[in-house]
């Protein structure tokens, strides 16, 4: 006979359907990690629509939703939130653990990857459009294996350099097929769009690089707040130096801070904890292998999002590109050592 609670049910009997069931209440790590690759390949138009939205809302004579202050107010959002997540990471005796070494390289990294490379990704997001960003972007590969075999001294396989090529080929098709820009280098046509776009995947191959060679043993949380808050304290005097305080007139808008605390949460927030959560859960070659079809994700959400159709030369090289990923997954052979640095540069822009 069942007690005659009326929780039993709940009690007792769920638990012991859940466990006998276990395989279907479990949410496969593939699927965190699909959800964080549509994420992250999103970000991009969404960064591009959520400006254009501003647009249509002038105060003061200025757009409320710039780009300048989409970094500076979301990375403060992202920082709320990040502090709600990890603040238990945040004790004292974590914090003895690290080295006057350690902090120079948070340091260092914060102006990297926290400041920098979002600025010069910003940058190109204003000056060309969203599918250069993301196909230029895939300039990250090539270059964090080549630093990762000059600096770090990692093993790679044929099929990795042969993938690398590949890719820096199909970047390179990309620029040279394009029509005219603004501005011309050896014999190349590039925009400005173009060329901080690549300035910006440099900046976060290296930031990678540092991040594997002397940050791999430090607390994700930790990492994540010290990062965040001196990207934002460092863009926000670069900005005022270069731009001035009129810059931020709008910093505080209500309008704006709607939109970024909803940016930075599905964005930046949930896109990292699906991420995190399906790597976990997953092994290195699936991770790897899902996070090769973030360009894929760019190119289809410029498209749904901006209605923004590849061009001939995004054609040629985002599938020349495709081709150079899926090389570097044959015997990649990928360690746990390795694998967040090659996964990150294939992702590529995230958002700030």
């Amino acid at each position: 006979m069942f007690d005659s609670n009326p929780n039993y049910s709940y009690l007792i009997i769920m638990p012991r359907l859940k466990k006998r069931y276990r395989h279907i209440y479990k949410i496969p790590g593939q699927i965190y990690l699909w959800l964080a690759v549509l994420i992250f390949g999103a970000s991009s138009s969404v960064t591009r629509k959520i400006t254009e939205i501003g647009a249509e809302h002038f105060m003061g004579g200025q757009n409320p939703i710039s780009l300048c202050n989409v970094l500076f107010v979301g990375n403060l959002c992202s920082l709320i939130f990040f502090i709600t997540i990890y603040w238990r990471q945040w004790n004292k005796a974590a914090l003895k653990q690290l080295s006057r070494k350690d902090w120079f390289n948070l340091i260092l990294l914060a102006i990297l990857s926290g400041a920098l490379a979002p600025s010069l990704f910003f940058q190109g997001l204003a000056s060309t459009n969203v599918n250069n960003v993301v196909l230029l972007g895939r300039l990250q590969l090539p270059l964090t294996l080549t630093l990762s075999v000059l600096f770090l001294k990692e093993r790679v396989t044929y099929w990795q350099v042969a993938g690398a090529i590949t890719v820096f080929i199909g970047v390179i098709l990309t620029v040279v097929l394009q029509s005219p820009g603004s501005a011309m280098m050896m014999g190349f046509h590039v925009g400005l769009g173009e060329f901080v776009t690549v300035a910006g995947a440099i900046t976060s191959s290296a930031s990678t690089i540092l991040s594997k060679a002397h940050l791999s043993k430090i607390p994700v949380g930790i990492y994540s707040i010290v990062r965040t808050t001196l990207g934002t304290v460092i863009f926000f005097f670069a900005a005022l130096y270069l731009f001035g305080s009129h810059h931020f007139m709008n910093a505080f808008s209500p309008f704006l801070w709607k939109w970024m605390f909803l940016y930075s949460a599905v964005i930046v927030v949930l896109g990292q904890l699906f991420w995190l959560k399906g790597f976990r859960a997953s092994t290195v070659f699936v991770s790897s292998l899902v996070g090769s079809f973030a360009s894929v994700a760019g190119i289809v959400a410029a498209y749904l999002i901006l209605g923004e159709a590849p061009t001939f030369a995004q054609y040629v090289g985002g599938s020349i590109i495709l081709i150079g990923i899926f090389l570097g997954q044959v015997r990649g052979r990928l360690t746990s050592s390795n694998v967040a640095m090659t996964v990150e540069s294939k992702i590529g822009f995230k958002g700030v």
